[in-house]
């Protein structure tokens, strides 16, 4: 009898952590797809594949935003409604939203939920997780509300109060997820994106914070709120403040260097637009996907610079993807340690532990190396420029969103490979954060020290 218990417990299928955030995000993808593949979802007098409903709903769900569709034109309100359903729940990650429907009905969080948040909202451990994720959601509504609030007011200035009210609140919470997704195409006169908006100074800075506060993470939020308080920041909180700031200043006066005189982009615009136009594609590149410019208009350093800042991404937990600006701080931090002749990496007066540094180079490792794969197989499928496929591989991966032009005329089989350039980047980062963080066994023995001649 006991060994048939035994058996019965080895057949059970117990899923781990991430095992469930893989399987819940390709079960909310698979849904999105047959919902946006139906004829409610479906703008009148236009079709749509299922394969192309699988891409939006992987791109929403993925926070992404790269669009084989306009969302605007191909699809009825239904359709646009589920889109950004989806990208909320791929922004506060489903266990979040799953959480928020428990504490509504008074349900007990299990230890294993709470295993499972812990996992999706990159938490350091399972102690006042459901107290955060209480913050995260009072954060998200109050953040996508005043975000609402403001956009909707200004679009009432352009359109019908209803329409403007139905804006607002869509690109409030596309903007704060990260997702990228927009519907000013239905407006025949203008084109995709924020273009329209390049000079609009309003509607730049509004866009701009939504897309920070939701690309620095819910633990730096939460930190910004009770900071009056206790007039500190953790040291996660200040490297990612200070990296997301210097970068954002960085990638503004490169791409004004380099766009500055191009007929295309920003020469066209008043100082002042060019101002906006640069630092809101330096501040959408690491994680949003929106533009007030073209991408693909772009010169081609522009481009490889912005693949650059794409990589990197935003904070971590938070709505975006890339490597994550912690990733890439401890990265600089060794390279000068390494320089200076140091043994130790230091960040504001505090060593990083040599477990982590190990963590930032495999993640960044295998960040390239899957970027790269993508970048093949969408060179064997598509008949582009290289530079283009890198583009649209970065941004798939990174789950920015922002297009070259590739993703629109895309081949079935590149819809495929970006499809899990998307999936696997959406849940990469979470899912390596908790593996690494199991505990390791401790080595009964250590093999012998060996040297390579290394440069």
């Amino acid at each position: 009898m006991q060994k048939l218990e035994a058996l019965r417990n080895r057949l059970r299928f117990r899923p781990s952590p991430p095992q469930v955030m893989a399987f819940g995000f390709i079960f909310i993808i698979l849904i999105g797809a047959q919902l946006l593949s139906r004829p409610v979802s479906i703008a009148e007098g236009t079709s749509i594949p299922y394969l192309d409903a699988l891409f939006m709903s992987a791109s929403a769900t993925c926070v992404t935003g790269l669009p084989v569709l306009n969302t605007g034109i191909h699809f009825s309100v239904f359709g646009q409604i589920v889109i950004i359903a989806l990208a909320q729940i791929g922004g506060l990650g489903f266990m979040t939203m799953a959480t928020l429907f428990a504490l509504l009905f008074r349900k007990r969080i299990s230890f294993r939920e709470r295993l499972v948040l812990q996992e999706s909202m990159n938490y350091g451990s399972t102690e006042g997780i459901v107290r955060m994720i209480r913050k995260v959601l009072l954060y998200a509504l109050v953040i996508e509300l005043s975000g609402a609030v403001l956009l909707s007011s200004y679009f009432m200035l352009e359109m019908p109060a209803g329409q403007a009210l139905y804006f607002g609140i869509f690109h409030s919470i596309s903007f704060f997820n990260n997702a990228g997704f927009d519907l000013f195409a239905q407006f025949p006169e203008r084109a995709s994106s924020l273009i329209h908006y390049v000079e609009d100074p309003f509607v730049n800075v509004v866009s701009m914070l939504l897309i920070f506060l939701g690309g620095i993470g819910f633990i730096v939020i939460s930190e910004l709120v009770t900071y009056p308080k206790i007039k500190k920041f953790s040291l996660h909180s200040k490297v990612v403040l200070s990296f997301t700031g210097a970068l954002t200043v960085i990638g503004t006066i490169v791409i004004l260097a380099l766009e500055f005189s191009n007929p295309h982009t920003l020469q066209p615009l008043s100082a002042a637009g060019k101002f906006l136009g640069a630092t809101f594609q330096s501040v959408t590149a690491r994680s949003a996907g929106l533009s007030t410019v073209d991408p693909g208009m772009l010169r081609e350093v522009t481009q490889f610079f912005l693949v650059l800042l794409m990589f990197i991404g935003a904070g971590p937990g938070s709505t975006g993807g890339g490597i994550r600006v912690t990733t890439f701080a401890i990265l600089l931090g060794a390279m000068i340690a390494m320089i200076r002749g140091r043994e130790d990496v230091i960040l504001f007066r505090y060593r990083i532990a040599k477990r982590q540094i190990h963590q930032a180079i495999m993640f960044t490792l295998l960040a390239f190396s899957i970027i790269c794969a993508g970048t093949m197989l969408l060179s064997i499928t598509e008949s582009v420029s290289f530079l283009s496929i890198l583009f649209e591989a970065t941004s798939a991966y990174c789950t920015v969103g922002m297009s070259a032009g590739l993703t629109s005329h895309v081949s079935d089989t590149g819809k495929i490979i970006l499809i899990v350039l998307m999936f696997v980047g959406r849940l990469g980062p979470v899912t390596l954060a908790f593996a690494l963080n199991t505990r390791s066994k401790k080595e009964l023995y250590r093999f012998p020290e060996g040297k390579i001649t290394i440069g």
